[in-house]
């Protein structure tokens, strides 16, 4: 098992939440993406949504180019965050999981680009999806499913607690 495991297998849990988060309710991303100037039909969210399930779910099995698909859509996230941050255009939600206000902040940056690193990585030829962690055993496949599992979990509240937190402070300032 190689060291891109975890942070690949946190990102792909965390690509799929995104995608059915948006598949459920498209109104956060909707509303990001028309505050940006972007396309923001609810057709167009709900296919954005089920090509990150799709895709999360490939790169959980470990098809081919589907890391390399992960790495693109992580990019793209980047990218997406960096224009709102860039524009300083008020944004109540990035979008990402649904959850009303959920501004984007720099630690998404951080967390979208370190899993679109390791999803590189994994298409560069380091296998880390689900067939390669049965390969490695199972205490090796336990201790890599926690650990990816409480990553994602961190990476999640991060985005999604941290702007709540840092505002609370501001307002209690």
């Amino acid at each position: 098992m190689n060291t891109t495991a975890v942070p690949y297998l946190a990102g792909s849990l965390l690509l799929l939440l995104a995608g059915a988060a948006k598949l459920r309710r498209p109104l956060g991303t909707r509303q990001a993406l028309r505050t940006q100037g972007l396309p923001s039909a609810a057709w167009l969210v709900r296919t954005l949504g089920a090509v990150e399930v799709v895709l999360a779910v490939a790169a959980l099995a470990q098809v081919p180019g589907a890391a390399a698909g992960t790495a693109l859509a992580y990019l793209g996230f980047s990218a997406f965050v960096v224009l709102a941050l860039v524009r300083d255009r008020p944004l109540s939600s990035c979008g990402c999981f649904a959850g009303p206000d959920v501004p984007p902040t720099p630690a998404h940056v951080v967390v979208t680009v370190l899993a679109a690193a390791a999803a590189t990585l994994v298409a560069l030829g380091r296998p880390a999806g689900v067939p390669a962690l049965l390969d490695a055993g199972p205490a090796v496949a336990l201790a890599v499913t926690g650990s990816a599992v409480l990553v994602a979990w961190l990476a999640l509240l991060l985005m999604t607690r941290l702007p709540e937190l840092v505002a609370l402070r501001g307002a209690a300032a």
